[in-house]
C-alpha cells in the first residue's frame, strides 16, 4: 500500500492509509482514522443500533479549522453507526481505530453504516 504524500498526520498517527475525519469526503467511499469520543447504547424497546462519535483527537479545545475543495467539508466529528448490533467488541471511548465504508450525512453529521474497522490502540486504565 503506498502512502499518500499529501495526508499530514494529525494527533502523531493519522496513518498510511487513513485520513482524517476532516478529510473526509461529503459522501462516497471513505478511510479514516480517529478516536471514539462516545458511544450510545438504545433502550431495548428500540431498534438495535450501536453508535459512536469518533474524532480525529482526544484533546478538549482542538478547533480543527480547514478549508476544503467543493468535493470535501471540514467536519469535526463522524458518527458511526452498526445496525442490528446492541454492542460491539472493542468499541468503547478512547479507542484509537480505522474504519472504512461509506459517508453520508445524516443529521448535519457524516455517518457511516456498517463499516469495517480495525482497532489500533486502546486507552489503558489505571
Amino acid at each position: 500500500m503506498a502512502e499518500s504524500p499529501g495526508l499530514p498526520a494529525r494527533g502523531g498517527r493519522s496513518g498510511p492509509s487513513g485520513q482524517g475525519i476532516k478529510d473526509l469526503p461529503v459522501r462516497g467511499r471513505a478511510t479514516c482514522t480517529g478516536f471514539i469520543e462516545s458511544v450510545t447504547h438504545q433502550p431495548p424497546s428500540e431498534q438495535p443500533f450501536f453508535s459512536a462519535i469518533v474524532v480525529d483527537a482526544l484533546e478538549h479545545g482542538s478547533l480543527l479549522a480547514g478549508r476544503g475543495g467543493s468535493s470535501r467539508k471540514s467536519y469535526q466529528r463522524l458518527r458511526v453507526v452498526w445496525l442490528g448490533r446492541t454492542r460491539v467488541p472493542g468499541i468503547e471511548a478512547g479507542v484509537q481505530l480505522r474504519l472504512n465504508g461509506m459517508v453520508a450525512p445524516v443529521g448535519g453529521l457524516p455517518t457511516m453504516f456498517n463499516p469495517r474497522y480495525e482497532i489500533l490502540s486502546r486507552q489503558e486504565n489505571p
